[in-house]
């Protein structure tokens, strides 16, 4: 363990995906992995950082796999583009085109060398906020969609960080500056990145990209993305670098192999190269430890059970949604059914009848709704009251009752014929 505070395997955030066919079906978690498996001899030892605060998370369930101080609140340099990127994809079409204010900016900052109302696309002026990190189209996105303000532009930031629970976020610039009142953690820098790339697939497409070109603007200009391991590194598809002298070297990384992608966060690295060595140690470790399972998927058939007062009939009973999780490399999972011996109808389609429980070394960490697959239609009185006159005991009782009955019959007509006999006699 790190002596600087990082903690390995920090306690999951597992997924239930529910199709939209099992909208009104609660899935319940009822249990999750607290800690980390206990490390086996030959396990990969956690990574050593210079970061001042980081996280390496999985994208699917969100499971944070490792964080140094991930909670910290630190100056996050020009990854603050990540919100001015979502707000303007949120906001703007990519056809839009923006004329750029009466700004300039500085010498030693990132740019494209825009002028004041030369007009671009807000494609491309993305693509000049995310690949080299140019200020100046930060400045012009700002000022655009802000309907002429930069000031209502950061204001939408931190609005948009508090519906998306950045609690760790605030905003006071839309280019990264070193001004105060600007900051993130590594954890909220994540949990941001991975929501560009769900809902915004132009942001996932262009933070992969090593280079490109703009076509509109007053020329064309040529593009290189500052994430040098794009391109470099296969694997790795984003995200979004910075730098400043108050915020060192950060990086949030994405990389994705053999189905499974993580991101990661590192704030307050002392260099590139130190960046870029500590993004690749969280990113290998994750890869290296962990795996993402599977081991319920939706409508997937777990058991067939017999109908009471149905002989020949059998109902299949389904999984409700796909758990899904990440666990270390070393945990076993298995699963358990837990269904009733038999059914009884009358039962809707997707009637809750059981669960199957997800265990993990032997610990539940979960529990799938099982649902009916189909109907299950109810036994009609008619067909109830056939079936118990054919059964023996019963066909047993009712001889006997007809015996007594016919015994009863021919008991009253002997009676009868003895009265009728004894009054012609009498008269």
């Amino acid at each position: 363990m790190s002596s600087r505070g990082g903690s390995a395997a920090e306690p999951m955030r597992s997924r239930v995906a529910v199709p939209a066919l099992y909208a009104g079906v609660a899935l319940a978690l009822i249990g999750m992995l607290a800690a980390s498996a206990p490390a086996s001899a030959d396990a990969a030892p956690v990574p050593r950082l210079s970061a001042r605060g980081a996280i390496v998370i999985e994208e699917r369930t969100g499971q944070a796999l490792y964080g140094l101080d991930p909670n910290r609140r630190l100056p996050i340099a020009s990854t603050t583009k990540l919100m001015t990127a979502l707000l303007t994809l949120e906001h703007v079409r990519l056809g839009r085109i923006f004329a750029d204010p009466d700004y300039y900016a500085a010498a030693v900052d990132s740019q494209i060398g825009l002028v004041p109302g030369e007009r671009m696309s807000v494609h491309d002026l993305l693509l000049a906020l995310l690949l080299p990190s140019a200020d100046d189209a930060a400045q012009d996105l700002a000022f655009n969609v802000g309907h002429g303000s930069v000031g209502r532009f950061v204001a939408m930031m931190n609005t948009r960080a508090r519906e998306l629970g950045l609690v760790h976020t605030h905003y006071s610039t839309p280019i990264g500056l070193d001004t105060p009142g600007n900051y993130s953690s590594a954890s909220d820098l994540v949990k941001l990145a991975t929501f560009l790339r769900e809902h915004q697939p132009f942001f996932a497409r262009a933070v992969a990209l090593p280079s490109a070109v703009l076509h509109t603007g007053d020329h064309t200009r040529f593009l290189t993305n500052r994430n040098d391991l794009v391109g470099r590194v296969p694997w790795i598809n984003g995200v979004k670098t910075g730098h400043t002298l108050g915020a060192g070297y950060v990086l949030v990384g994405s990389g994705t192999r053999h189905g499974m992608t993580l991101l990661s966060a590192v704030l307050g690295t002392p260099s590139q190269s130190a960046r870029d060595a500590d993004t690749l140690a969280l990113l290998d470790y994750g890869f290296a430890e962990f795996r993402l399972a599977s081991p319920v998927r939706a409508e997937a058939v777990l058991a067939t059970l017999s109908v009471s007062e149905q002989p020949g009939v059998h109902a299949q009973v389904i999984a409700a949604g796909t758990f899904t999780t990440v666990v270390p490399r070393t945990t076993r999972l298995t699963t358990r059914v837990e269904v009733p011996q038999q059914l009884a109808g009358p039962l809707r389609r997707h009637a809750v009848v059981g669960h199957v429980l997800v265990l993990a070394n032997g610990r539940t960490i979960a529990a799938v709704p099982l649902l009916l697959a189909v109907p299950l239609a109810a036994v009609s009185p008619l067909t109830l009251a056939g079936r118990f006159v054919t059964r023996p005991p019963a066909l047993a009782v009712i001889i006997a009752l007809l015996m007594v009955a016919l015994g009863l019959a021919l008991l009253r007509r002997e009676r009868a014929r003895g009265r009728d006999q004894v009054g012609p006699e009498a008269a």
